[in-house]
């Protein structure tokens, strides 16, 4: 069973507690002697320090702060060069690639350009064989129909040539 309080249960306690009040007064003054002491205890474990004290530390920790923005702003500075610098050479990397790529372009419509010139004399060569085989088989079915003193240039001995050969005399 569950016993709920009554009023009248309720003011029989506060009436107990008001009816002791030295004891109440005394319990308040125990606590609050135990809280100053550990405050007192507090301050002397972690070196509770005089107002100089922590104006000094104070300003040794804005000093540090200080510090720690100028390198922090000098670091950020240095990067910023570093990032230009990598800026820089990226633009000349483009710039020797865009070069290059023109070149390029260049060397293959040369490329091009002679391999088309090459075909063209393959197929002249091409047709100066044709005709030269033309011609030698008309020449081969012609020697034995034509007379034995024509001859085709090209068939005659070539002579070296200089100035022509005087006959020997004979003393006669």
């Amino acid at each position: 069973m569950v016993n709920v309080p009554t009023a009248q249960t309720r003011t029989n306690s506060i009436a107990r507690i008001g009816a002791q009040p030295i004891a109440l007064a005394a319990v308040v003054l125990v606590v609050m002697l135990v809280a100053a002491g550990s405050i007192a205890v507090w301050r002397a474990s972690t070196g509770a320090s005089s107002e100089a004290d922590r104006a000094l530390a104070a300003r040794q920790t804005q000093v540090r702060a200080a510090q720690a923005s100028e390198q922090l702003v000098e670091k950020t500075k240095a990067l910023e060069t570093s990032q230009q610098d990598s800026i820089d050479q990226l633009q000349v990397v483009q710039d020797q690639l865009q070069t290059v790529k023109r070149l390029l372009a260049a060397q293959q419509s040369d490329t091009r350009r002679l391999s088309d010139q090459v075909g063209e004399l393959t197929g002249a060569i091409d047709g100066l064989r044709q005709s030269f085989a033309s011609a030698r088989s008309a020449e081969v079915s012609s020697p034995a129909s034509a007379s034995p003193r024509k001859t085709s240039v090209r068939a005659r001995p070539r002579t070296a040539k200089g100035p022509p050969r005087k006959a020997a005399r004979t003393p006669g």
